[in-house]
């Protein structure tokens, strides 16, 4: 059975009165959960709740004069509440919100969130939510990051800001994140408490409809979805495609995840994007033509910074920080003309405390903040443990296929990368030179092998001035790609 079809299984197990449609692709791998969910909840269950769509704000009214752990079942129909901005439902602990078939909850571009505070293990199930006016960074549903939701089996769509936000131990099931304006999934939380996440079986997709990079030029404020400091999160059989920037993007001191068994397709920048990070292993999923407007863009405009479908920055594995895997892990996977293949980058300038880390009040985990000052960033340890490091990456085992006429490109694709830039700043910085050019590139344990190539592959490597084929690639210094196939046959030494 294929892990779409189980999940869709078991999330069907949960629903009373389920006719469960067949999942087009779901036998062989992720496939559509948009416009495809299962039909439930036709009857309400004993002891629930009612709540009418004809009376406006009903399901905050009713939602306030009941206690904590009540049901709730929304009759078919749209639902609104109230012509003001901050209407909104509250849950209580352990509310749970099933929708009939054609439940809508729509914010009419009014009302700035549909589910709010911190109510904790709030259950969501087979409802639509739309069309919310969040502000930036906000989200819709579950706007304060309450620990514990579950939202299964639930369209959140043509929202402004984040359609969903996420707190500790929140699984996110069989849903459908869709067209939302900044992203599909925000998961940030006030004290960067965030563990334990889970996003199994879901379709995000079309999310960034607002252009926030070209709206707000460097904010790093777009994607499907984006994490922020989750120490924990398990990310499997979700379908990730045509969203207006990155996919999937992890931005600072995120730890912990488990990215396997996904299909990412079409998303306009990175497919993946694992920011100032630690530990990952990404292992079985599938890239098809990610990264081509973004490819496309850099090309135009002549920038040969290696673009990539899957960009590791400023991270790699950390054995001081706990967690399943002491190291980057990516192996198993399968890409399929994309813009480029995988980029390993540090940039030199960026560490603790310097002014080039735009993760501002941000260190490393690994170091104490005091100590990353003048006059003692260059002493052990600090000089090692204020950096956010692109250590211990191994890319391994899996299958890179490009073809320049179907992507459509004559330069600057194809490319894999490993690389820094020459520091230069700020002026009390240790790492300044090719300090770190040489240790990304020789010192930091990256490692390439027992890959299979196929088609005109180039590998940019120390900098963006050294651009060498694959016989550079593995003869020394580099020493790349040992026991890899370059020719599209099975790799094996």
């Amino acid at each position: 059975m294929g892990r779409s079809r189980a999940v869709l299984v078991a999330a069907c197990s949960l629903l009373i009165a389920v006719a469960c449609p067949a999942v087009a692709g779901a036998a062989d791998g992720p496939g559509p959960v948009c416009d495809h969910q299962p039909t439930g909840y036709e009857q309400p269950p004993t002891g629930a709740i009612a709540v009418d769509p004809a009376v406006d704000g009903d399901l905050a009214a009713k939602t306030a004069a009941h206690p904590a752990g009540t049901t709730f079942w929304l009759r078919p129909g749209t639902h609104t509440l109230g012509n003001d901005e901050y209407g909104q439902v509250a849950p209580k602990d352990g509310d749970v919100y099933l929708g009939a078939p054609g439940a809508v909850v729509d914010g009419r571009g009014v009302n700035r969130a549909a589910f709010t505070q911190r109510a904790r293990n709030v259950e969501i199930r087979g409802l639509t939510i739309r069309r919310f006016a969040a502000l930036q960074d906000q989200g819709v549903v579950n706007h304060d990051s309450g620990d514990g939701w579950l939202i299964e089996n639930t369209t959140i769509e043509d929202n402004a800001g984040a359609g969903l936000m996420a707190g500790a131990g929140q699984v996110v099931r069989h849903s459908c994140l869709r067209n939302n304006g900044q992203y599909g999934l925000n998961a940030y939380q006030a004290g960067d408490g965030i563990t334990g996440l889970v996003l199994e079986g879901n379709e995000i997709t079309g999310n960034n409809t607002g252009d926030w990079e070209a709206k707000v030029p460097g904010c790093g404020c777009s994607g499907g979805a984006k994490f922020w400091a989750v120490n924990g999160a398990d990310i499997r059989g979700n379908w990730v495609h045509g969203n207006h920037g990155a996919g999937l993007w992890a931005d600072t001191n995120n730890n912990d995840f488990l990215v396997e068994d996904n299909l990412f397709e079409a998303n306009d920048a990175e497919a993946l994007f694992y920011e100032t990070s630690y530990n990952l292993v990404l292992r079985g999923n599938t890239f098809r033509r990610n990264t081509l407007v973004q490819g496309r863009a850099f090309a135009t405009r002549g920038d040969n910074f290696p673009a990539a479908t899957v960009y590791v920055s400023e991270s790699g594995g950390e054995p001081r920080v706990p967690a399943r895997t002491s190291a980057i892990d990516i192996s198993g996977n399968t890409f399929e003309d994309n813009w480029a293949g995988i980029t390993l980058w540090e940039n030199a300038d960026r560490f603790c405390n310097s002014p080039a880390n735009t993760s501002t009040g941000y260190c490393t985990k690994t170091a104490d903040k005091a100590s990353c000052t003048a006059g003692r960033i260059e002493k052990p340890p600090a000089y090692d443990d204020c950096r956010w490091k692109t250590q211990r990456v191994e890319v391994h085992g899996n299958t890179f296929r490009f073809d320049a006429g179907r992507v459509g490109c004559t330069s600057l694709c194809g490319r894999m990368a490993l690389l820094s830039n020459y520091g230069t700043f700020p002026d009390w910085s240790p790492y300044k030179g090719t300090v770190i050019e040489e240790a990304i590139t020789f010192n930091q344990a990256n490692r390439w092998h027992g890959n299979s190539y196929s088609g005109p592959w180039t590998f940019v490597v120390h900098d963006t001035s050294r651009t060498v084929d694959a016989a550079s690639w593995r003869a020394a210094p580099y020493s790349q790609d040992e026991c890899s196939s370059f020719g599209g046959g099975p790799a094996g030494c």
